[in-house]
């Protein structure tokens, strides 16, 4: 698996579904010095571990936007079915209201680009093209920063659903560190003590605890 931490994120522009409306040409150029970005990969349209994920992420939206995070979805779905499962109510398996928008990856380039594709093309014996497993992605996550650079990227396996307060809280600790210069221990939250990143930064944190 590609590791983009520190790396610009791969660009692309996609049809993109957001409310009831299809968006022919979206980019994440748009929110570059504008906003963060949470971008997630999920495997399939009208499935079961998925719509937990997508209902989460618009609970939490206002958290999110308090951050100053565009969040956006991705499968290699079409914007069709993108499109049908937006107008499907929740009580019949369906993410009715989700206002984030929701990337088209039918030629499963983006998935490819941020290295989440599952399943393999290979070209058999008489030189057919075979797909072993489904080309769908994986649950990949990749937090990108103002400059167009991946700070974070967590990949799940397909039964594996996310955590938002993750999520939350290393936005919460990328944007401590540019505020201030410190750098985030493990299990850090916000309004938590820091440190700097040196000896005597570690012995006044351990000191403290």
């Amino acid at each position: 698996m590609s590791v983009l931490i520190g790396k610009k994120a791969p660009t692309f522009t996609a049809k993109a579904v957001q409310g009831d409306n299809i968006i022919d040409s979206f980019s994440l150029e748009q929110y570059l010095g504008e906003k963060y970005v949470v971008l997630f990969f999920y495997p399939k349209d009208f499935t079961f571990v998925c719509p937990t994920e997508l209902h989460r992420f618009q609970e939490e939206i206002a958290e999110f936007e308090a951050r100053n995070v565009a969040v956006v979805g991705c499968s290699t779905d079409s914007e069709f079915s993108h499109w049908a499962w937006l107008n499907t109510p929740k009580n019949k398996g369906g993410i009715q209201g989700v206002t984030y928008p929701l990337v088209a990856d039918i030629n499963k380039t983006i998935s490819e680009a941020y290295d989440v594709l599952a399943g393999e093309e290979m070209i058999d014996e008489e030189g057919n093209i075979a797909v072993e497993g489904e080309l769908v992605a994986y649950r990949g996550l990749f937090l990108i920063d103002l400059n167009g650079k991946v700070r974070h990227q967590v990949v799940n396996d397909m039964p594996l659903g996310r955590s938002i307060a993750e999520c939350l809280r290393t936005i919460d600790a990328l944007q401590h560190f540019e505020e201030h210069g410190e750098v985030c221990p493990m299990d850090w939250q916000k309004g938590e003590k820091a440190m700097t990143a040196d000896h005597q930064g570690v012995s006044d944190y351990l000191g403290s605890k």
